[in-house]
């Protein structure tokens, strides 16, 4: 997650540009955040990284890889792969981008609400409970590079996912564990909670 516009704060808050993003394209079925984000917390895809932005009984039909192939991916739910998200926007142009593939889910199943649910237990209980979505990750790999082209196409994202899981992600979790506690990003050299 990187600097704000000014350049100051480590942690860049996607939520305050959301409103501002509206409408993309006003034909589209679903123009403003409130055909977008009907999502609940309950239904929440648990492979979905956290932050403000998770998927919550979305729709199976692999669409958000067009608008955002770096952030959203599709994971074995409700019989069907349902989209989640494994990487938060981290600035305005990934937001527009991952709010593109997020108003094309015919089902509406995203959600915005993850600030007010997330908690610095819960996301240190989803980061050590990492090992279960390696595994994950290690199986659908197997099992879609054999697959049609859109799940191996799907497979580069699967190997992202696991090199951020490998190497940033962690970081990434301790600047929004900050934010969660604080209100606002860190600056330059504060000290950061573990993870």
């Amino acid at each position: 997650m990187g600097p704000d516009a000014s350049g100051d704060e480590l942690y860049w808050d996607p939520i305050a540009s959301v409103e501002a993003m509206f409408p993309f394209d006003e034909n589209r079925l679903r123009p403003t955040p409130e055909h977008v984000f009907l999502g609940n917390w309950e239904d929440r895809n648990w492979r979905n990284v956290p932050g403000p932005f998770y998927g919550a009984m979305t729709d199976s039909c692999w669409v958000g890889r067009i608008y955002a192939p770096r952030h959203f991916l599709y994971g074995d739910d409700n019989d069907g792969d349902s989209e989640f998200l494994y990487r938060q926007p981290r600035d305005s142009d990934d937001l527009t981008a991952v709010l593109r593939g997020m108003q094309a889910d015919p089902f509406s199943g995203w959600a915005r609400d993850g600030d007010v649910h997330w908690t610095p237990a819960l996301v240190r209980e989803w980061w050590g409970n990492r090992n279960r979505l390696l595994e994950w990750i290690a199986e659908k790999q197997r099992h879609w590079i054999y697959g049609d082209e859109a799940e191996r196409e799907a497979v580069s994202g699967l190997l992202d996912y696991r090199a951020y899981i490998d190497a940033d992600l962690a970081n990434d979790l301790r600047l929004y564990l900050y934010f969660l506690d604080n209100g606002n990003g860190p600056l330059p050299g504060v000290r950061l909670p573990d993870v």
